[in-house]
């Protein structure tokens, strides 16, 4: 599940794969419909045992939890001020760890497009007893430090998991990489890229079909072997031939 209005699952490679649901993306909601309404039904729609559902602050409630490990399955979910005394419980272990509390690391560094990436992930199951939140096993602490173009940012989140100690910490790192890739790779793009969260198309199944063009699009420029889909496009504007081809369509 991915912030704002967007929830995304995030699993090993099935051939289920990742679902996304979220408000004018393909999962049509009324007026009054949140996304938070519509996240339990696309849950309820998918096999969930043996699978690991990835989520922004947003998707951490009780009863989604709940859901989740009800149905087999295992959650990893980002940690906000929105359930405020889970996530000082959290932060003060890590902040201040009792005596002789050791932590289990894992670390990944990313380098390309003129920047330096490295993402920790520090995991504990020191808490799993104590909170009261439904399945909860560990509870991590992700750092992200880039540094580009000669400055540095660092960004700290928090997460519960019902994945045990048995989980090692690189394989909760890869879950997090996985469902910020998917965020990249897929929602940047189609926020910033193609501007879906300005339109204003909302009417009937028109969302529904203009977010399967917005895939569709995506998809095969990704499969053209593109990783700027930015510049891509731009590219296809200029040769609108190039574009017939990736169609299969000879340009006349």
């Amino acid at each position: 599940m991915a912030n704002n209005c967007r929830a995304c699952g995030w699993w090993p490679l099935t051939a289920t794969g990742p679902a996304w649901c979220w408000r004018k993306r393909g999962v049509r909601t009324s007026e009054h419909e949140g996304e938070l309404t519509v996240a339990p039904a696309v849950l309820a729609a998918l096999p969930l045992a043996g699978r690991v559902v990835s989520g922004d602050a947003l998707y951490c409630q009780r009863s989604v939890c709940q859901y989740i490990v009800d149905h087999d399955g295992d959650y990893l979910l980002t940690l906000k001020e929105n359930q405020p005394e889970l996530f000082e419980e959290v932060a003060l272990l890590f902040d201040q760890p009792p005596p002789g509390e050791v932590f289990a690391m894992a670390e990944h560094y990313d380098k390309g497009h003129g920047r330096v990436e490295a993402r920790r992930l520090w995991a504990s199951a020191a808490l799993a007893d104590y909170l009261d939140w439904p399945g909860v096993r560990q509870v991590c602490k992700v750092e992200r430090v880039v540094h580009r173009n000669g400055g540095t940012t660092r960004e700290v989140r928090y997460a519960i998991t019902s994945l045990g100690e048995t989980t090692r910490a690189g394989r909760l790192l890869a879950c997090v990489r996985g469902h910020w890739s998917i965020e990249n790779r897929l929602h940047y793009v189609r926020d910033e890229t193609f501007g879906e969260d300005r339109s204003q198309i909302r009417s009937g199944a028109a969302p529904e079909v203009m977010a399967a063009l917005r895939n569709l699009v995506i998809g095969l420029l990704r499969q053209s072997g593109q990783t700027n889909i930015a510049a891509a496009l731009r590219q296809q504007a200029w040769q609108p031939g190039a574009a017939l081809k990736l169609l299969g369509i000879s340009p006349p």
